[in-house]
């Protein structure tokens, strides 16, 4: 409450005894003769006398106290609180209704008084019924008051409390048969014992605490002998073990090292033996004009005047039949080449759709395209057969007329014509060599009308010449070389090129004619390094700006064509690596290694601790003798600054950490 102080007059407040059920509000006559009712042992009512004790200085509401506004009234020492219970206000305390606020006046001084606004605090809970007393003679119930406020709650102690069954262990009663007492006979007179089945036992040596403690500790020792012997022989055998394991890897790596030298030795071999693609005539030519640079060192240093002018023709006149021999060579690769290629073109109009499903199997479906690209596929390759009889052979052909009949246009009318004639040179029993032009014609015109989508419509998206004549206008260029236009894709851009060149015939045939340079090492290098790059997922650039050409001054100009480290002049088995894996490739951030040595090189964190000064000073001269050839691309030199602010950073750190240290 507010204001409370020594003087009060009354005391209001709502939860007293004179509120918990109506039939408090009668508490008036004063009869001895009162009948308890079962309360709580712990919280039992007041006396009366108790009460008038208690409340001589207080005073009791009047008859206006329901406007809130209280007057009290003195009560004398000699009267009792039940006294003033009976008082004609009791009709109206049964309808009463405790305000929020009511204002009680409270005595100050003799004459001066103060009013003092006092705020009701209503409960929040129903109270709890706490037992009380009844009057038996005016049938008047008196209850225990309880207190203002909720009881506190009990404190939680942290520990998770379980019930009796799951608290307390289940007990069993069980009987148990002890052992009975026995006794023991001895050999007297008239009666024999047997002793055959007695035990002499004879007290052994006394030993103290101390000795017991010794023999402990000397079996303890004799413990870890044993226990260390074993842990040692087992460490031993797994030494052992690793090592044996480990030499034989280094010993099967070695071998397959071996292994792939000599399949690279021999696919290099059969491809100068054999060559087929465009990569296996740039190492014949390669070959062949290391072979002529040898024989005319060779001539030179022997051989003087006359001698060696007829030693040279003859050398040039070899030469011209080399040369003339790789040609035929290249002949019958492009033949067969083409050939594997209309095969393959016509395999993919006949390749079914596939697409994996949630299960991860393959489903394959046929459309109508596809399966007239299989038609058309079968038919092509009856009709490229050789050596097969009249017969079949009339039946492939009058099946290659009623299908291109199918369509009325000029080719089929000239294929069709075409087939009439064969047939009936076949009847007249005409030789096979005779009809090999007829028959190349014949299978051209066919080729054509596959290639056509009107006719073949699974082959409009794999043709390189689109149908629309309008977009051979994009992106096609002129070769000066060979007075062609040819689309972009056809010529090789430098990184430093400003104009359009000379498409990539022009260049392999001068490279055949002049140079005769084999790029093949160089492009097995380059393509490992993007590989490796792409790997890292760090979006790098640059290595995809360089060109083969960049790469081959890069490898002989700069790094000599050896390792850094080994001098390996092996390419086969070189490889290009970042120097500071932290930041992208670049041709001023990289290191020529074997295999075997860039594994190792990218494991490293702290390049200056495990390299030597004079090796990074080396490796810095090559990226410096790197940055100025590749200042002259103008790609590059976004680059190069790029590279050059973070140097300048670096070198800042290192220098204001040297400082901080001192």
């Amino acid at each position: 409450m507010e204001g409370a102080s020594d003087g009060f007059e009354a005391v209001a407040s709502e939860g007293s005894g004179a509120e918990q059920s109506p039939a408090s509000s009668q508490r008036g006559a004063g009869d001895p003769a009162e009948k308890p009712l079962p309360p709580e042992p712990a919280r039992t009512a007041q006396s009366e006398k108790g009460w008038d004790r208690q409340s001589s200085q207080n005073s009791v509401l009047p008859k206006n106290t329901a406007t809130g506004t209280q007057t009290a009234k003195r009560i004398e020492d000699n009267e009792t609180l039940r006294k003033t219970r009976e008082s004609p206000g009791k009709v109206i305390q049964q309808n009463y209704h405790m305000p929020d606020v009511v204002t009680v006046r409270v005595q100050r001084g003799s004459d001066s008084f103060q009013e003092v606004d006092v705020k009701i605090e209503r409960p929040t809970y129903s109270k709890p019924f706490l037992g009380g007393f009844r009057n038996v003679s005016t049938g008047v119930e008196f209850h225990n008051a309880g207190s203002q406020t909720k009881p506190p709650k009990r404190p939680h102690k942290g520990n998770q409390l379980f019930c009796k069954e799951t608290q307390t262990a289940v007990e069993k009663n069980k009987q148990q048969q002890t052992r009975n007492t026995t006794s023991t006979q001895m050999t007297k007179i008239g009666l024999y014992v047997s002793n055959m089945t007695d035990k002499l036992i004879t007290p052994g040596k006394y030993f103290t605490a101390e000795e017991y403690h010794k023999r402990r500790l000397e079996a303890v020792i004799v413990l870890q002998k044993y226990f260390r012997r074993w842990h040692a022989v087992n460490l031993v055998q797994n030494l052992k073990e690793q090592r044996r394991l480990r030499l034989a890897r280094e010993a099967e790596e070695e071998l397959q090292k071996k292994r792939e030298k000599e399949e690279k030795l021999i696919r290099e071999y059969e491809k100068k033996l054999n060559p087929k693609t465009k990569e296996d005539f740039e190492l014949l030519y390669h070959e062949l004009e290391l072979w002529m640079r040898e024989e005319t060192e060779r001539i030179n240093r022997t051989l003087t005047g006359a001698e060696r002018k007829a030693a040279l023709c003859a050398l040039l006149e070899e030469e011209t039949q080399l040369i003339a021999c790789i040609g035929m060579h290249k002949l019958d690769a492009n033949l067969e080449n083409q050939q594997k290629s209309i095969l393959h073109l016509l395999r993919k109009c006949a390749q079914p759709r596939r697409w994996k499903a949630f299960d991860g199997k393959i489903t394959e479906m046929d459309t109508q395209n596809t399966l007239r690209g299989k038609e058309l596929l079968e038919i092509y390759r009856s009709l490229t057969k050789e050596d097969i009889p009249k017969d079949e052979r009339t039946s492939v052909l009058l099946t290659v007329k009623y299908t291109v009949k199918e369509h009325e246009c000029k080719l089929t009318q000239e294929i069709v014509a075409l087939i009439d004639r064969e047939i009936d040179l076949l009847s007249r029993d005409v030789k096979e060599c005779n009809l090999e032009g007829l028959r190349k014609r014949i299978c051209t015109l066919f080729l054509q009308y596959i290639k056509i989508p009107e006719f073949n419509p699974e082959v409009a998206g794999l043709l390189k010449v689109p149908q629309d004549p309008l977009t051979l206008y994009k992106k096609i260029y002129f070769c000066h070389s060979c007075e062609n236009y040819l689309p972009s894709t056809e010529f090789p851009v430098a990184a430093n090129s400003r104009t359009i060149g000379r498409c990539h015939s022009c260049y392999r045939l001068e490279n055949e004619a002049r140079q005769r340079e084999a790029y093949l090492k160089y492009r097995l290098i380059l393509e490992d390094l993007r590989k490796s790059e792409v790997d890292y997922q760090d979006d790098s650039k640059i290595v995809f700006l360089v060109q083969l050409p960049d790469m081959q001054y890069l490898i002989e100009n700069i790094w000599n064509s050896q390792s850094a480290l080994s001098a390996s002049s092996d390419l086969y088995d070189l490889v290009m690596v970042r120097w500071d894996k932290q930041h992208e490739w670049s041709p001023w951030n990289t290191i020529l290694l074997t295999k075997e040595e860039a594994d190792v090189h990218l494991k490293l964190c702290n390049l200056q601790k495990t390299y030597e000064a004079p090796f990074i000073y080396k490796m810095e001269q090559k990226h410096i003798r790197a940055k100025n050839y590749f200042a002259q691309i103008p790609v590059m030199s976004s680059f190069l600054r790029r590279s050059n602010n973070q140097s300048n950073e670096n070198s800042y750190k290192k220098h204001s950490s040297s400082k901080l240290k001192k």
